[in-house]
C-alpha cells in the first residue's frame, strides 16, 4: 500500500450555509414566519426542516400546494436578496492557511445560482477564495446522495481517501460519508452530540483547527 498517497490531503470540500457563511439563524425566522403562515397553531416546524433542500421542503410539507410554493419561493428569493453574509469565525483565515499549504477549495451547496448571485453582491471576494464554488444545478441528486462530494472531487482530480467535507447538517454530514471522505462537522446548526455519530471531528468554528490538524486527521482516517 503506498502510506504517502494515503496520507494526501488535497482538498477541502465545505457546505456554505452554517458552514462558510453563519446564516441559519437568519433562515430559522424566516421558515419560522412561513410555517406560521400556511401551518398556523403549529410550533417549532422550523427546527425541524433545519439542513434540507428546498425540494424536500415541499415535497414533505407543501407537496399539494402549488400556489404556496409559488409564494414561498418568491419571498424567499427576496429574502435571499437581502441577507447578511457572515463568515463562520475563523472561516477566511483557515481556508488560506489550507491553500497556502496547495490543498485545493470549493464550495459544494445545494444552493443555486441565483442564491450565489447574492452572496457574490455581498462577498466579492469569496470568488478568490475557492477554486470553485458548485451549486444545485451541478448535480442530479440532492444530499444525502454523495454526488456533489464526487462530483467536486472529480473536478480536482481528488480521490475519496484525498478529501475533507465540511458540513453542519444531517443529510450533508450523510453525503460526506457515502463519498467515503473524512468529514469534519460543525456544530453551528445541530448540537456537538447530534451530529458527532456522522463526524470524524466536531468544531464549534474555525478558531478550533488549522491545517495541520486537519492533515493529521486525514492520516489517522486512512
Amino acid at each position: 500500500m503506498d502510506t504517502d498517497y494515503m496520507k494526501t490531503f488535497k482538498a477541502a470540500l465545505f457546505d456554505l450555509d452554517g458552514v462558510v457563511f453563519n446564516t441559519e439563524p437568519q433562515y430559522t425566522l424566516f421558515w419560522g414566519s412561513m410555517f406560521r403562515k400556511y401551518y398556523p397553531g403549529t410550533e417549532g416546524m422550523e427546527q425541524r426542516i433545519k439542513g434540507q433542500t428546498l425540494v424536500w421542503i415541499y415535497d414533505t410539507y407543501f407537496k399539494d400546494m402549488p400556489q404556496a410554493q409559488a409564494d414561498i419561493t418568491a419571498a424567499l428569493d427576496e429574502f435571499e436578496r437581502n441577507m447578511e453574509f457572515e463568515y463562520v469565525r475563523g472561516l477566511v483565515g483557515f481556508v488560506r492557511g489550507l491553500r497556502a499549504n496547495g490543498v485545493r477549495t470549493a464550495i459544494v451547496t445545494s444552493s443555486n445560482r441565483a442564491k450565489m448571485q447574492s452572496v457574490y453582491t455581498r462577498r466579492p471576494e469569496i470568488r478568490g477564495l475557492f477554486d470553485e464554488i458548485l451549486t444545485s444545478e451541478d448535480f442530479s441528486e440532492s444530499k444525502p446522495s454523495p454526488e456533489c462530494y464526487l462530483t467536486a472531487a472529480a473536478r480536482f482530480g481528488a480521490g475519496c481517501g484525498e478529501c475533507v467535507v465540511f458540513e453542519d447538517s444531517f443529510n450533508g454530514l450523510k453525503s460526506g460519508r457515502a463519498a467515503g471522505m473524512t468529514v469534519v462537522g460543525l456544530s453551528t446548526t445541530n448540537g456537538a452530540s447530534m451530529i458527532s455519530p456522522l463526524a470524524d471531528i466536531v468544531i464549534a468554528d474555525y478558531g478550533e483547527t488549522d491545517y495541520e490538524k486537519i492533515h493529521a486527521l486525514v492520516s489517522a482516517s486512512h
